[in-house]
Parts: structure tokens; sequence; C-alpha cells
């Protein structure tokens, strides 16, 4: 059945929330099978370990990469008028958004999609932590903390178009990046044999990326043949997770798109193949004090990825694929604020206390 038959049969919007469930799926399914996070990832570059969690977010984004800009590169694919590249940018917001999202993600010990995945496996703190985040991501776009994100968000910004593609700036095409991505898989698929990482995992961190990359080609091919305006996207989470409880709780009937197709979809994603894996298994807060960390995190990501314009895979790996100034902008300090949060507050506090002297002991 050609896409044209589809559309005819099922409707336009019915075969957009079709592809973002499918998409969804993949990426929730090959998430929870790779562990992918880059919360985790971050941590081991911080301990110079270069370890197998490294290796799966490296080969996820390079992936990711590759894949998207073969896919430009060949003709299939044009992300022109995707948003992070066509509408006006904010540099002030992918630096103070970036780095408020990364120390939110090492509070919560999870980005915003590593929350939703783990809340497919029956974990009610990732659950929780992830309905705070989106609260307060509505917040930012719509509500009381709107006018605080479009301040910072304006106080430095760079127009749409050309000068916000890293390729186009840097005078070079897809092919280039396309390149980029192979050699960056290159380096993970060492990292990943140095590791030892099972051929399972390896396949589902590049199914992660490969699902990023299909979430573009989904939305461009199905603009080229509907009648109404489609807007060309792939996977993110911040505000898609925002407009879709928004949706539930605020409309007799839920607006259907790729977004609430995809959010629902990574959720079944990872649900399913925890249940597979008989690893689903409910989890909840330890203590109040953990629970009042999770939210803090929660905050700072919910504000800071609606100001840095997506999360770590929204912005990270999303945008990153495309080469959008601001989301690279946005990655790089999403690892320094998690570098320098996992620093300050995880690795102090887990360093052993100094050893005492005879004379301070009374020996």
């Amino acid at each position: 059945m050609s896409i044209d038959q589809v559309i005819e049969r099922f409707g336009e919007i019915y075969a957009l929330t079709a592809g973002g469930l499918l998409v969804g799926l993949a990426f929730g399914a090959c998430a929870q099978r790779s562990r992918f996070c880059l919360r985790a990832a971050v941590i081991e570059f911080s301990e110079a370990s270069f370890g197998p969690k490294l290796a799966v977010w490296l080969l996820t984004f390079s992936a990711a990469v590759a894949a998207t800009q073969a896919a430009i590169s060949t003709g299939i694919l044009d992300v022109s008028e995707a948003r992070q590249l066509a509408s006006t940018g904010s540099l002030s917001g992918a630096v103070i958004g970036g780095l408020m999202f990364g120390a939110g993600m090492i509070l919560s010990r999870g980005c915003a999609s590593r929350l939703l995945v783990l809340s497919g496996t029956g974990n009610l703190r990732a659950l929780v932590t992830g309905l705070i985040l989106t609260i307060v991501a509505q917040a930012s776009l719509r509500g009381v903390l709107s006018p605080a994100r479009e301040t910072l968000s304006q106080l430095w910004t760079l127009p749409g178009g050309a000068s916000r593609n890293l390729l186009t700036v840097a005078h070079v095409g897809p092919l280039a990046g396309a390149s980029l991505g192979v050699f960056g898989l290159g380096l993970a698929l060492w990292l990943a044999w140095r590791n030892r990482i099972g051929i399972v995992t390896g396949l589902a961190a590049l199914g992660v990326g490969l699902a990023v990359t299909a979430g573009w080609l989904v939305t461009y091919t199905l603009s080229l043949h509907v009648f109404e305006p489609t807007t060309v996207k792939s996977v993110s989470f911040t505000g898609p997770s925002a407009d879709t409880l928004m949706g539930l709780i605020n409309s007799p009937s839920v607006p259907l798109g790729f977004d609430i197709g995809l959010v629902p979809g990574v959720f079944a994603g990872s649900l399913i193949a925890a249940v597979i894996g008989r690893e689903w298994k409910l989890q909840g807060f330890h203590d109040g004090l953990s629970m009042g960390r999770y939210a803090a995190g929660a905050f700072l990501m919910g504000f800071g990825g609606m100001l840095a314009g997506g999360c770590a895979v929204g912005a990270g790996v999303t945008g990153g694929s495309i080469f959008a100034v601001t989301a690279w902008l946005a990655l790089a300090t999403m690892w320094l604020g998690a570098l320098a949060t996992h620093t300050l507050i995880d690795a102090k506090a887990a360093a052993p206390a100094p050893a005492l002297s005879p004379k301070q002991t009374g020996n």
C-alpha cells in the first residue's frame, strides 16, 4: 500500500499519528534494551572511564547524524523547514537552558527521555518526576514561567535560515556531516568492542539513533503528500510531553499528531521490551529527601528544556543530527552543566573522608 493510499484510507492526521506511534515504539524498545542515557555517559566521562554507557550514547548520536545526513545528501530528506533551522534561534537560551537541563539531569538521575523510558519499566520515581517536568515545561511554554523564559531567550538570538546550520556556516555540505557521523560510529564501535558490549545492546543503541532519522523521514514524507501544512520534525520530549499531558486533561478529545503518537509509543515500547526481558518492576522513592532532589531536577529540566529548545534527545540528538547551531550549543552546555553538578554534588559526596592523623584522633 502506497503512502497516498494510506492517507486516503485512514486520513492525514491518523497517518501522522500512526507514524509517531511507530517511531515511538522503536525508540522506546531500543532505549530500554540499550540503557541509552546521557547522564550515565556524562558520569563515565567525568571519571575518565570511557565505559559502556558512553559507547552506547556515542553509537546512538553518531547513527542519528550519519543516517540523517546521508538521507539529506541523497535527496530523500529536506529539513530546511524544520523549526531548529528555519525559525529564530536563541543562543542565550541554548546556553542557560542547557546548563540548567544538565544540572537537573544529574539531580533526577535521568533526562526527559530516560524518565519516560524508565516509567514504562514500572519505575514510579521516574513517572512522578516526569510529570513534574512536564508541568513545569507547560508553565514555561504558556504559563506563569513563560515571561522569564521569553526574557532569557531574547538576550542573544540568531535569525533562522543558513546561519543556523553549522554545515552551511562551515561551507560544507551534508556529505561532510555524514562523514563526521561515520567517524563517530567508528569511534563508538571501538569503545563498544573495548567494553565488550553485547550485540543486542549495540544494535539497540543504533536503533535509538535510527529512530530519530525515521522520525525526520516520516514527517517529511507525509508533508509532501498531505493537504494541510505538516511540520517536519523528529523525536523530542519536553514540549511534546507537555502538549500530550495538556491534551489529555484539558480537552474532551485529544488533538492527534506526530507528538501525540510519539510519547505514548515510547512508553509502550519500553513497557513491552521490559516485560519481554523480564525487567518490569515497581519502584518508588526511598525517602522524602530523595523525592525533593528528583523534584528539583525535574524543575530545572522542565524550564531548561523549554529554554534550550529541547531536551537531551530533542536538542542534543535530533537537533544535532541536522547540525542546528543552537542544538549543538545546547548539547555542549548540557554536558558542562551535568559534569559540574556531578562533580560538586555526587562525586564529592561519594569521595572517602580524609584519614585523621594520630593527633586528631587523640592517639
